[in-house]
């Protein structure tokens, strides 16, 4: 059994989402997800079992992504969560290394 946490601070909303990718068989996996927002909340019911190998195989065309698409939207299109999500599935199924990944922006004004 393969199981990886991801802590997903998701920026200026303040939410932050806790959840544990769990896979048993190291292709199959379950997402347990916590988050205070109620986007991320209705996310969660929603996804299903994941066969990580079609997930990656489908691309943005998969069934994480086309859950993830009906769940978020509006300014909810840009959360970071399904992001960190994915690479949790992608871990707790071998395809990928747990690696810290972050973003930061800052606004750069021109100077005329």
């Amino acid at each position: 059994m393969s199981d990886v946490r991801v802590t997903i601070h998701a920026g200026v909303c303040g939410f932050v989402t806790e959840a544990k990718a769990t896979s048993e068989d190291r292709q199959h996996v379950e997402l347990q997800i916590a988050s205070p927002c109620e986007k991320i909340q209705g996310l969660a019911k929603k996804l299903p079992r994941l066969d990580a190998y079609a997930e990656i195989g489908a691309g943005f065309e998969g069934e994480f992504h086309r859950t993830v698409r009906l769940a978020l939207n509006g300014c909810c299109s840009g959360c970071a969560v399904p992001v960190g999500l994915f690479k949790a599935m992608q871990i707790a199924a071998g395809l990928a290394l747990p690696k810290a990944v972050s973003m930061e922006f800052e606004r750069v004004e021109e100077q005329r």
